[in-house]
């Protein structure tokens, strides 16, 4: 990473120059109000209701559509920014090691793993006795580490997280501050802490087994528990896999739900029967034992951890806005919303939830989420949607918020990602946020999908943003190269996307691999 920042003046230096052969583009694209971002595409002014005639500085409110070679020629810009592109920075072997490979969240990943591997393997030299004294030291480090991948999702956890990092003025330097805008990385934390614990049972139960073996007042039932709590956490572990959760989203949350409940009780009762063990080894009382035993206060955290969202679960009021057959608005004004938080809402709460980033209102305490058709449950919401829906826990800081680290950046998005994006437009445009967003957004049908007051929003964010209209059959622009284009424009620090995996990982290490830094959601639950 610390290359990265490096070289990170070198590209500021090769983008000043940049600019000035841009110059004349941008001035061609400011005064024709349209941009042809494909060799194929003829950008048009749309013919809609929203006076876009009024806003002179609109950049690309677009409509795609095929167009004559003559119209081509006449409209070069995207061959121009094409060509502008710069050839991305180092081998393909380090550019995939650094920003691929070995991100930020796959660092946090490794060195918590590493760092519990060798714990294993000095508590494992350390131990030479087979004794349930012995093996029950293991169960320190078990408990442990689910403790710290219970915390790392807890929602006042991650709030603290990014409000501290949000102390860091626009006035630190610049590489400080790309460094800080990588917190919202924290869930490799969480997998490590998941990963590591799965591996302190393996082990935990490798001694049990081997106290048991050559104890002969070794109870059966301590056995038994121990390889129910290896099943359960294993089948957390394996259900973890990003493949999986993609595939298989819904089981997914249900296993690791429902077996993480089991699994924590389970640890409260294997806890209660080695210490009722210990304590007639050791001639001493049983609550003597189980108080002294630091796993026994790691799991009441543990606990009240759990059953603390559970506590502020509560059905809400719901005023349903019908946009489009895609896309559904649903108004909410029970609390007030931060700016970048997200909601989980759900219908049957034991069984799933469903995250949204909110989108707070400029005039009062209301605020709303943007729904669109991803699944069974956002269409079945969209088709029919309820006039109530359950709530918990309090609302938890997105990504998006790391945005007030830098006095300019550029936001891309796709699609019903507007719907994250605007809270952080929204924010920016309040008085006294020093901070200017441009905005790229890659949708079809901008207006009669999302609605006119949705697309006004993004207007009076950003009077010059990119709206791109990606109509169905035609082929898509090369965000790549636009958003650099962009970032060149705008004078930005950073770039923000939100899209599709498969497109926010393409933006970002185009980004990244030309020394532009650029952050995009985790996709890791």
């Amino acid at each position: 990473m610390e290359s990265l920042y490096d070289n990170l003046g070198s590209a500021l230096d090769e983008e000043r120059s940049l600019r000035d052969d841009l110059s004349s583009i941008i001035g061609r694209l400011d005064h024709q109000h349209v941009s042809s971002l494909e060799p194929d595409f003829n950008l048009t002014k749309p013919s809609n209701s929203l006076p876009f005639q009024d806003a002179p500085s609109v950049v690309g409110m677009a409509s795609l559509s095929r167009s004559s070679a003559e119209d081509v020629e006449a409209a070069p810009l995207y061959k121009d920014v094409e060509m502008h592109l710069p050839v991305k920075r180092q081998n393909r072997l380090l550019r995939n090691v650094r920003h691929k490979i070995l991100n930020v969240y796959k660092r946090l990943f490794s060195i918590y793993v590493a760092a519990n591997l060798i714990a294993l393997v000095v508590v494992l030299c350390q131990s030479n006795s087979a004794s349930l004294s012995s093996a029950s030291n293991f169960s320190i480090p078990i408990s442990t580490n689910v403790l710290v991948a219970a915390l790392s999702r807890t929602e006042y956890v991650v709030n603290m997280l990014f409000a501290t990092a949000m102390w860091f003025p626009q006035t630190a330097p610049l590489r400080l501050r790309c460094a800080v805008a990588k917190v919202y990385e924290y869930g490799g934390v969480h997998s490590g802490a998941g990963f590591s614990a799965a591996l302190w049972v393996i082990a935990f139960t490798i001694q049990m087994t081997r106290a048991f073996l050559s104890e002969e007042s070794f109870a059966s039932s301590i056995l038994v528990f121990t390889y129910f709590l290896f099943f359960f956490l294993l089948a957390i572990s394996m259900s973890a896999h990003p493949s999986f959760r993609r595939m298989q989203h819904n089981s997914f949350e249900a296993i690791h739900r429902f077996a993480a409940w089991t699994s924590v009780a389970l640890y409260w009762v294997l806890i209660m029967l080695i210490s009722s063990s210990l304590h007639q080894q050791a001639g001493v009382s049983f609550a003597h034992v189980l108080i002294t035993s630091p796993s026994f206060w790691i799991l009441c955290v543990l606990s009240f951890l759990i059953v603390l969202p559970w506590l502020r679960l509560r059905k809400v009021n719901a005023r349903p806005e019908y946009l489009s057959k895609h896309a559904i608005r649903l108004h909410f004004d029970y609390t007030k919303i931060g700016p970048c938080q997200g909601l989980r809402i759900s219908t049957r709460p034991l069984l799933e939830w469903h995250s949204f980033a909110t989108i707070p209102s400029a005039s009062s305490k209301d605020f709303s989420i943007l729904v669109s058709n991803a699944g069974d449950w956002t269409k079945a919401n969209i088709q029919s949607p309820a006039l109530k829906y359950w709530v918990k826990g309090i609302p938890v800081t997105g990504f998006l918020r790391a945005v007030q680290l830098f006095r300019k950046v550029v936001i891309v998005t796709t699609g019903s990602g507007i719907g994250p994006c605007l809270s952080g437009l929204i924010y920016a445009r309040q008085a006294g946020a020093p901070l200017q967003c441009r905005l790229l957004w890659s949708t079809r049908d901008a207006e009669p999908t999302y609605g006119r007051e949705v697309v006004e929003e993004v207007l009076r964010a950003d009077p010059r943003a990119i709206v791109l209209n990606t109509k169905s059959g035609s082929p898509r622009p090369d965000l790549v190269a636009l958003t650099y284009q962009l970032y060149i424009e705008s004078g930005a620090e950073a770039v923000f996307v939100i899209s599709n995996p498969k497109l926010t990982y393409k933006v970002k290490y185009g980004m990244e691999s030309r020394g532009v830094p650029a952050y995009g959601p985790i996709f890791d639950s």
